[in-house]
């Protein structure tokens, strides 16, 4: 079995903590063998960690031969002209995000690929969370009928004065959380564009760019999503609600989900009437009736919280990255083909640039 050799750029939250760290735990499919970091103490820990070469300047790696993967974990803003200058040197690459700060860049970007027939690849993991997963198969039965709006709500209270604050850092929760939850609703809005429509706000950020949005996607024959991403919101509630005609489901957070439905041939026959409506007694009444509900819940909890399936389960919600990585070693290996596409990026990407569009009072540029 092939062991794809990777080098990571930048040992910060995501270089090291999600990317590095994971990397180590799959050693049957992978093993890195460079990081460049700009910071000594970085250097030093990773060539510990990693028993790897270090460098500070990531050019220098360009001038290996038996790299077969460079993660871009540099600072947002340089993501995009990294991705760049890794693609015409030649290698293969998986950027984080956000992947840029316009559509054009990504342009650019796919352009590069194509010209150096090489994998571009792009971290959006939550793609692959299990209460994503599941939200998507309960929606796909049906059994919920028409879906009518979904919200998504990436909610929290919290001061921030770190670089990802600022919009030259291309910081702000629109670009640093909000790819997590926009893949997810694009996934569920279908093909096709959305109207965007989206208000920004800065409340407890010590930056310039905005902490708190509301967004709203729509279209014809489409889902209404409504998605928050906010940091001054003491009180969060269910992270999806998904209202349906025939049912609805609610995760409340990433470890667990529930639904109910009922079915049509169950329910009570019903006709619209212009009359008044009275009850036994003759007297004046509203619409009620009582409709068989089907429920269930993830993980099953009828198995007991000690089961074998629902520790799996749960243990499962925190596996994302695992299941990127899976499916990435088999494009590199294989040439199967990427699930998270730059296509699909660059659409998330109109969205963004559209919603800055529609907040000068943030967005200066």
């Amino acid at each position: 079995m092939k062991v794809v050799k990777v080098a990571i750029i930048g040992q910060g939250r995501s270089g090291r903590n999600i990317h590095g760290q994971y990397l180590l735990k799959d050693p049957e499919h992978y093993k890195v063998v460079a990081v460049a970091d700009l910071i000594p103490e970085r250097r030093a820990r990773a060539g510990q960690e990693y028993n790897c070469e270090v460098y500070k300047d990531y050019r220098e790696l360009f001038n290996r031969r038996d790299i077969d993967l460079i993660v871009n974990s540099s600072f947002s803003h340089m993501h995009a002209p990294i991705t760049l200058e890794i693609l015409k040197a030649g290698f293969n690459v998986l950027c984080e995000k956000p992947l840029a700060a316009s559509v054009r860049e990504v342009d650019r970007l796919m352009a590069a690929a194509k010209k150096a027939k090489k994998v571009f690849a792009i971290f959006q993991q939550a793609r692959f969370a299990p209460y994503f997963l599941k939200i998507r198969e309960i929606i796909e039965s049906k059994v919920l009928g028409r879906i009518v709006q979904i919200s998504i709500n990436f909610n929290g209270y919290s001061r921030r004065w770190d670089w990802q604050t600022m919009q030259d850092y291309n910081g702000g929760s629109l670009l640093n959380t909000g790819p997590h939850p926009l893949d997810q609703a694009l996934v569920l809005f279908g093909q096709g564009m959305p109207k965007v429509h989206c208000f920004m706000d800065r409340a407890n950020t010590f930056g310039d760019a905005e902490d708190h949005v509301k967004l709203i996607l729509s279209g014809k024959d489409h889902p209404l999503l409504d998605i928050e991403i906010s940091s001054c919101c003491a009180y969060p509630t269910a992270t999806y609600q998904v209202y349906g005609t025939r049912g609805g489901m609610k995760a409340t957070n990433a470890n667990n989900a529930e639904w109910k439905f009922f079915k049509l041939n169950e329910a009570p026959k019903q006709k619209l009437t212009a009359a008044p409506l009275r009850n036994q007694e003759g007297l004046p009444t509203y619409c009620g009736e009582t409709l068989k509900w089907h429920e269930g819940k993830w993980p099953d909890e009828s198995a007991g919280a000690g089961s074998a399936a629902y520790s799996a389960a749960t243990a499962a919600s925190s596996d994302m990255t695992g299941v990127f990585y899976t499916k990435l070693y088999k494009t590199l290996t294989a040439k199967a083909p990427l699930e998270v596409t730059p296509e699909q990026i660059r659409r998330q990407m109109a969205v963004i640039e559209e919603c800055r569009r529609q907040n000068p009072h943030i967005y200066r540029k």
